[in-house]
């Protein structure tokens, strides 16, 4: 969660990423923000996140985006 936690600060350091649950919702996440994020963590954690899982679900909170990430990891085991 720290690896994320530090990518996402790096896109936005003003936003409070372990608290902020309207990522996507609320517009502090754009379209080039996920594009950068699915980038960097597909490279953090070894993941691909295909286009089916780009929902504001997914993307709406720092544990939102764990969660998937958790996901992903299980899948590929």
């Amino acid at each position: 969660m720290n690896e994320l936690l530090e990518i996402l600060g790096d896109l936005h350091p003003e936003v409070d990423f372990t608290t902020a649950t309207n990522l996507v919702d609320g517009g502090i996440l754009d379209s080039f923000d996920i594009v950068s994020l699915i980038s960097e963590i597909n490279e953090e954690f070894d993941v691909t996140i295909g286009a089916a899982e780009l929902t504001p679900e997914n993307f709406n909170s720092a544990e939102a985006i764990y969660e998937l990430i958790k996901t992903k990891l299980d899948d590929e085991d």
